[in-house]
């Protein structure tokens, strides 16, 4: 369940400007000064009413004695030995956790951020699986992840992935609303296109973002190229198979400037054979995308990476047959702290 209210105190922070123009009539105040406390909790970053400094004193207190401007708190911070990525660890209003990914490199910083505490999509090879699906999480609790690493990292966040815990698109009107702030100019003031918002393949969702019409990013977790293989390690394949997948990603990309992004973990003896190379490579052709290789990151044992051999193997295979698509391998950052593609599961606190 979401939670809207705590305490009895309204849950300010994940309004909409919009919403908080309501509540402000409600308190009968100006909607001027619903874009001045828009302003202050997603450009500034403010969790306190009182450093609200264009508020009067009255409108100061009314908030901080009736509203909740900060939804997580951080409980622990991972720093990798290897590079500059850190995976954050939060706790919730309602005593969860969740956790989250900074990852630098140059003038690139990239957040990975969730959208559930825990997941019910049950992929064999993610360790978030291991969780089940506790709740949603509130647009407050996701843009916090983005306003706190904004606070304990230097370097300005240039982009932002929904690929941490949880399915974006079974929380779908949280996560777009979470979107909207990042975009928007009185929020992170982030490009649409710097917004990529992850699928274990939710079929009836990517069509709704293709019928809605937003401009954000889209990333696919493909992983097998028969229905076969892939319902053995994304059981959610019964409900949406390969084809059907396929067929909605070539809608979304058939939009102008709008290719999507299909991610291909490669499990050793699984899905790792140039059969499987040749397969990838005309299962999506003529579609404007991207292929993101990834190695597997591996958590319990169960599944392991391919050799080197067998990974340049299938790149080069599938480079010689590509038609249409660029090819990209993503050696995931934060293995040695477990923050890493797939890595994500909150077990010892």
């Amino acid at each position: 369940m979401i939670i809207k209210n705590y305490k009895n105190k309204t849950v300010l922070k994940g309004m909409s400007l919009k919403e908080i123009e309501q509540w402000c009539q409600s308190q009968e105040l100006s909607n001027f000064r619903a874009k001045q406390i828009y302003q202050w909790m997603y450009r500034h970053g403010v969790s306190e009413a009182d450093n609200m400094k264009n508020l009067s004193k009255d409108l100061q207190k009314k908030i901080d004695e009736s509203c909740v401007l900060e939804t997580l708190k951080i409980e622990k911070i991972d720093e990798s030995n290897t590079e500059p990525t850190q995976k954050i660890l939060f706790k919730t209003i309602d005593n969860h956790f969740i956790e989250a990914v900074s990852m630098l490199e140059g003038n690139r910083h990239t957040i990975c951020i969730s959208s559930q505490i825990g997941c019910n999509v049950d992929c064999d090879f993610c360790a978030t699986a291991s969780m089940g699906l506790i709740r949603n999480l509130m647009t407050g609790e996701i843009i916090d992840q983005a306003i706190a690493i904004r606070r304990i990292v230097k370097t300005p966040i240039t982009n932002v992935v929904f690929m941490g815990m949880g399915e974006p698109f079974l929380n779908y009107n949280q996560v777009l609303s979470a979107a909207h702030i990042l975009h928007s100019h009185d929020g992170f003031d982030l490009g649409a296109k710097r917004i990529t918002i992850s699928t274990a393949g939710i079929v009836p969702k990517i069509e709704k973002l293709i019928e809605d019409g937003y401009k954000y990013k889209l990333a696919i977790s493909l992983n097998a190229t028969e229905d076969d293989t892939r319902q053995k390690i994304m059981p959610l394949n019964r409900n949406w198979p390969i084809k059907s997948i396929i067929k909605s990603a070539s809608r979304f990309a058939a939009r102008k400037g709008h290719n999507v992004m299909f991610e291909y973990v490669l499990l050793k003896g699984i899905n790792d054979t140039a059969e499987d190379a040749v397969r990838l490579a005309n299962l999506i052709q003529g579609i404007d995308s991207k292929v993101n290789v990834i190695p597997y990151n591996e958590t319990d044992g169960k599944y392991q990476r391919p050799s080197t051999e067998t990974i340049e193997q299938f790149l080069k295979i599938l480079n010689k047959n590509k038609k249409g698509f660029r090819i990209l391998v993503r050696w995931s950052k934060g293995e040695d702290i477990n923050a890493a593609c797939g890595q994500l599961a909150v077990t010892n606190i």
